[in-house]
């Protein structure tokens, strides 16, 4: 197992969806002289910059932004993966004197950055692959493959969850051990220093509104497109980017399944519902990070700043 990376200083933002932290973390780049670095399952995909609300190519001018759209919609990112490559690029902007800004909605991406996961070996790519063809194969059946390899893992898994299932088989056919006892290590972070850590709890009426008027946007700027894009890929609908909020509401309405509005409607549903989703996990999982529960984005702002200040993380 590697030695964490130190980072001297950081800023680390959460928050539901459509709270604002990608505008927050802008703004505390521009004033910190950072860099800021994505923490978004789906804002790593490539082929959504739109249906995943990712920074505009204006705001990606303004200051360095990293881990956006660096993998394919085919190949998923894992929340292991990811902290490795959010640890390695934070040390990177470090060792140029800038502050990484890190801000997401994942906040299991967060946990494995800072507490760790399980220390899994990491998969080669031909035996991920084989894996995951034999669990489409195999369909129904798939959960009695994992059973043979891990039923500790198998006793606690859906027989629909097919990524799941396919993570456990690969680790076992990988490393002749099962996933369950690997999860039984004790995890190690992958990064340490001194961080402001931050989560933004804005209003639930204010959030629903927000969600509701940035889907309205989205659609103007091209949603329906990218969801004809990706519906044209023909990828497994238990990929993750598959997942993505509307996505699928808006490949059923292209299918002809549903009208443009009712798609619509069950998009702004579906980002309001795993909003709610999000706040329980950084309510119960988060609960020494510091919460910040006002909406207007220029009061929000300063007192956000004078925290981080009073941390001493303003000062190199």
């Amino acid at each position: 197992m590697t030695d964490p990376i130190h980072i001297e200083r950081a800023v680390l933002i959460a928050g539901p969806t459509a709270s604002g932290k990608s505008a927050l973390a802008l703004a505390l780049a521009e004033r910190l002289g950072g860099e800021v670095v994505n923490a978004d399952s789906m804002q790593v995909y490539r082929e959504m910059r739109i249906i995943t609300a990712r920074p505009s190519r204006e705001d990606e001018a303004k200051v360095p932004h990293h881990l956006y759209g660096v993998t394919g919609a085919a190949e998923p990112l894992s929340a292991g993966r990811w902290a490795a490559l959010a640890a390695r690029v934070m040390g990177e902007i470090a060792g140029r004197g800038a502050v990484p800004v890190v801000a997401g909605g994942t906040g299991l991406y967060f946990r494995a950055l800072t507490e760790g996961l399980a220390p899994v070996p990491q998969i080669p790519a031909a035996i991920r692959a084989a894996v995951r063809a034999e669990v489409a194969e195999a369909g129904p059946h798939a959960h009695a493959l994992l059973a043979e390899a891990d039923p500790a893992l198998a006793a606690v898994i859906r027989p629909s969850d097919r990524q799941r299932i396919a993570r456990g088989i690969e680790v076992f056919r990988a490393t002749g051990r099962p996933l369950s006892a690997w999860q039984k290590e004790p995890p190690s972070p992958l990064v340490t220093g001194r961080f402001a850590k931050i989560v933004l709890s804005p209003e639930r009426d204010w959030l629903r509104e927000r969600i509701g008027r940035r889907f309205d946007l989205m659609m103007e700027e091209g949603a329906l497109e990218e969801a004809r894009l990706m519906a044209g890929f023909g990828l497994d609908p238990a990929l993750p980017a598959m997942k993505a909020l509307g996505l699928r509401p808006l490949i059923r309405h292209l299918e002809g399944e549903i009208g443009r509005e009712e798609a619509v409607e069950a998009g702004k549903s579906e980002s309001r519902a795993y909003a709610k989703r999000q706040e329980t996990w950084f309510r119960t999982q988060m609960i020494a990070w510091k919460g910040f529960f006002a909406q207007d984005s220029e009061s929000l702002n300063a007192e956000i700043f004078s925290f981080i200040d009073d941390l001493g993380l303003t000062r190199s």
